[in-house]
């Protein structure tokens, strides 16, 4: 029911897509992607990216729980996973999804935060596959946001979204810790730099 009232909210909201270039549509590739973008995006992101075959890395909290069945209306495979050993274990099912051929959908800023500080987790997954990292982003004309950590937006009914695809980030294989560490801070560079963007067409530095 949820993710129906959102379909319809949604669509009442006129898209304005930015970086098309930028784009390299599995559908039509037949290549999957890492979807990249800061947990705030989130809603918007399962809703405009429903059309492609994937799997999102999900909390295994009981707020990821929420965020699962969601992701699953929305036309999404989950893979549980937190910070402590779980983590290691959600590694193992995304290679396992993304060498079956199907995209992922990655939260870089993780299901805890802190906001719009990017984890390692989209680079370890890419060094391995040679999968690209696709950057995302979104700002809206008129939004609310939800009481949380990351301050959640969503567009208001009617609203004018502007969606960003960033330049793909393309991670060298087999990558140790200071390589690691030098492409996490260009994923979160190159994510807020496409947030500015995307607020500062509304005038805003951020949500």
């Amino acid at each position: 029911l949820i993710a129906l009232i959102m379909r319809v909210w949604f669509l009442t909201c006129r898209v304005k897509v930015h970086g098309l270039e930028n784009w390299r549509n599995p559908n039509e590739t037949g290549q999957p992607i890492i979807a990249s973008f800061w947990h705030y995006s989130l809603l918007f992101i399962f809703y405009y990216m429903r059309d492609q075959s994937g799997a999102a890395l999900v909390s295994a909290s009981r707020d990821g729980e929420y965020v699962a069945r969601l992701a699953h209306e929305f036309n999404f495979a989950t893979v549980r996973g937190s910070r402590n050993n779980k983590g290691v274990e959600a590694l193992k099912g995304l290679l396992r999804v993304v060498r079956a051929g199907d995209s992922v959908a990655l939260v870089a800023d993780g299901s805890q935060g802190p906001a719009r500080i990017a984890q390692s987790g989209a680079i370890l997954l890419a060094s391995r596959t040679g999968t690209p990292i696709q950057p995302l982003a979104w700002s809206a004309s008129r939004y609310f946001t939800i009481r949380s950590w990351d301050r959640t937006a969503v567009p208001k009914p009617f609203s004018r979204v502007e969606y960003f695809f960033g330049e793909p980030i393309i991670v060298p294989p087999e990558l140790k810790a200071e390589g690691i560490e030098e492409y996490r801070l260009l994923l979160e560079q190159r994510l807020n730099e496409l947030y500015r963007s995307a607020w500062g067409k509304y005038n805003r530095d951020g949500h």
